[in-house]
């Protein structure tokens, strides 16, 4: 069976796969409807990545906007995570792609390109369509495209030929594969491959996959876990289920096991049960004894002792990603909150308390970020799932960004002024 991330397919050739996905782009982007994908030949996880640069309003005839470079660009990759492992992906990668005539490119998990290296003339031909560092290439901003693709799904993932969204991209084939905080799951970039057809194959796929775990274990060695009895860390920002590190563990909770650690993050004295019990259902039929089913069923999964009742709260210090992006946004530290911000909280969850803290985090943050008024800050949250549609942030971008940046971004703010009718819109769940 093939691999429905990898761009190779068997029984069509290349010239045939290419000229068929072309006219399948043409359809969709003329149309504004995808055909069938089993019809028309595009694999799944492509035709969702159209549907997505199509909400986005991606041009498909636009060019990838550079967004930073010079001494920000330097001091902006000198502090991320991932220049710590650029040795690493530099001694496995570094010769493939000289040799191969490819490109060795990492981003940040916003999609904006920190390093491209490789041959010199692809260098040359992909600073033609700004594949270089300091532009992005989130899918919401470049369409469909491995390193932008591989950060919206979290996936390694192919991308060949036609199935990019944007048209100047086409003659190109990448491989991408995202890059994680081993402590915490949280996404901190993703490493590509790019070069020609011949990148087409399930080997290109394993390798960039390869490199991206040998970068994350390479990031554990740089930064091990702390010892069992420095507290609790749980990591709850973009996901429906959080992770709980605890006695030097790594545990992904269930989403109401999450729900219930959430809240007593967000209140260390304590929770009595009725006050938990309404935090947590909407439904006010549901009895304290589900609720303390839940907790028990909890108690089994969190190191002996460290959940303790009457008030419920954990017997050791619980710190939450949350809750330290609120604290950046408290002191004034925006650029490091929005770092730190990995989407909303529990995107999935009704519990009526949780749905408090998620929008008050996303308000409180946005609120910081327009008042900032930096471009780059902006551009972040207007390009992340949870902000492509947010007027008023757009609005924000289009008065900040350079005079030569702006028509990208005037055209977007136009279009969801007229899509959403002047107004800004509440925050939105992140798409799959």
């Amino acid at each position: 069976m093939n691999d429905p991330w990898a761009a190779a397919e068997r029984g069509a050739g290349p010239l045939e796969r290419v000229e068929a996905l072309r006219r399948a782009h043409e359809a969709f982007t003329a149309g504004g409807r995808a055909r069938e994908p089993v019809r028309a030949g595009v694999r799944a996880v492509v035709a969702e990545s159209w549907k997505r640069s199509a909400r986005a309003r991606v041009s498909p005839d636009g060019a990838a906007c550079v967004e930073m470079d010079g001494d920000d660009l330097s001091a902006y990759r000198d502090g991320h995570p991932m220049a710590a492992v650029m040795p690493v992906i530099r001694e496995l990668m570094g010769a493939y792609a000289t040799d191969g005539e490819h490109l060795v490119a990492v981003c940040d998990a916003h999609g904006r390109l920190l390093w491209v290296e490789g041959h010199p003339g692809t260098l040359r031909r992909a600073d033609r369509m700004n594949f270089v560092a300091g532009a992005r290439w989130a899918e919401s901003a470049a369409g469909t495209n491995a390193p932008g693709t591989a950060i919206a799904v979290d996936r390694p993932v192919q991308v060949f030929a036609t199935e990019h969204y944007r048209r100047p991209v086409q003659a190109w084939t990448c491989a991408a594969a995202p890059v994680h905080d081993p402590r915490t799951g949280r996404l901190l970039g993703a490493v590509d491959i790019t070069g020609g057809d011949g990148l087409a194959h399930p080997h290109s796929l394993a390798f960039v996959q390869a490199v991206a775990r040998a970068a994350e274990s390479q990031l554990a060695l740089l930064s091990p876990a702390p010892p069992a009895g420095d507290g609790m860390r749980l990591s709850a920002l973009g996901r429906d289920e959080a992770v709980l590190v605890a006695g030097g563990r790594r545990t992904r909770l269930s989403r109401r096991h999450s729900e219930i650690l959430v809240l007593l993050a967000a209140r260390p004295q304590g929770m009595g049960g009725e006050e938990l019990l309404a935090a947590l259902y909407e439904d006010e039929s549901v009895t304290p004894v589900t609720l303390r089913a839940e907790l028990s069923r909890l108690r089994a999964v969190l190191p002996p002792g460290t959940l303790r009742s009457r008030p419920y709260r954990t017997a050791v210090p619980l710190d939450a990603d949350f809750a330290a992006v609120g604290r950046k946004v408290a002191s004034g530290a925006v650029a490091a909150a929005l770092a730190g911000y990995a989407g909303p909280l529990l995107p999935g969850s009704c519990a009526p308390a949780v749905t408090r803290l998620r929008g008050r985090l996303a308000g409180e943050l946005r609120a910081a970020l327009i008042a900032r008024g930096d471009p780059a800050l902006l551009a972040d949250w207007a390009h992340s799932p949870w902000g492509e549609d947010d007027l008023e942030v757009w609005r924000a971008l289009a008065t900040a960004v350079p005079r030569g940046r702006l028509a990208p971004v005037r055209a977007r703010v136009e279009a969801l002024d007229a899509e959403l009718g002047g107004g800004a819109t509440p925050l939105q769940r992140p798409r799959p």
